[in-house]
C-alpha cells in the first residue's frame, strides 16, 4: 500500500512528466492537461491499493495518464487545435523563433499519428526509458525501438516536407 507520504513524494518526482505528456494530448491547452492530470493522480490514489508492483511504479501511473488522455479525448470526441501554448513547455535556453517553429511543426506532425504512435513518441520526448514504455504499452523493447525509428523518420518527412 502506498502511504501519504510515499504518493506525495511520487508526485512530487513525476507530476511534470505526466503534465508534458497530457499537454501533447491536448495539443498544448495547459488548462485541458492540468485537468487530465488531476484526474490521473486522483486515480493513482483512489486505487493505490491495487498497485501490485509487477512494474514500476512510474510505468503504472504512466498507463493511467494515457488512460486517461485517451478515455477523455473519445468520450468527449476533443479534437484540440495545436496551440501556441505548447511552446512553453520547451526549455528557455534552448528557446530561438526557428527552434520554435519547429517545434510547432513537430507537435502538429504528432497530431497525424495513430494514438499508439503518438503514446510512444509522447513517452519517447519526455525520456522515458523504453523498458517501461514497453512496459507501459504492453509491447516488446524491440517492437519499440523499431517503431521509434519509424516514427521519428516520419515526423522528421512530416516537419521537413510540411506532410
Amino acid at each position: 500500500m502506498i502511504t501519504e507520504k510515499e504518493f506525495t513524494n511520487i508526485y512530487n518526482r513525476i507530476a511534470s512528466k505526466v503534465q508534458r505528456l497530457c499537454i501533447g494530448y491536448a495539443s498544448g491547452d495547459e488548462f485541458l492537461a492540468k485537468e487530465w492530470v488531476q484526474e490521473t493522480f486522483i486515480k493513482v490514489w483512489n486505487h493505490r491499493n491495487s498497485f501490485k508492483g509487477e512494474s514500476s511504479i512510474d510505468t503504472w501511473i504512466f498507463r493511467i495518464a494515457v488512460n486517461v488522455c485517451l478515455s477523455n479525448l473519445r468520450k468527449h470526441k476533443i479534437n484540440v487545435p495545436i496551440s501556441d501554448n505548447i511552446l512553453a513547455t520547451t526549455k528557455p535556453e534552448d528557446s530561438n523563433e526557428e527552434n520554435d517553429i519547429n517545434i510547432q511543426k513537430m507537435y502538429q506532425c504528432i497530431e497525424q499519428l495513430s494514438e499508439q504512435n503518438k503514446v510512444l513518441i509522447l513517452l519517447e520526448l519526455e525520456d522515458i526509458p523504453q523498458n517501461t514504455i514497453a512496459e507501459t504499452l504492453g509491447l516488446a523493447h524491440g517492437t519499440i525501438r523499431t517503431r521509434l525509428s519509424r516514427i521519428k523518420k516520419l515526423l522528421l518527412k512530416c516537419i521537413t516536407n510540411g506532410k
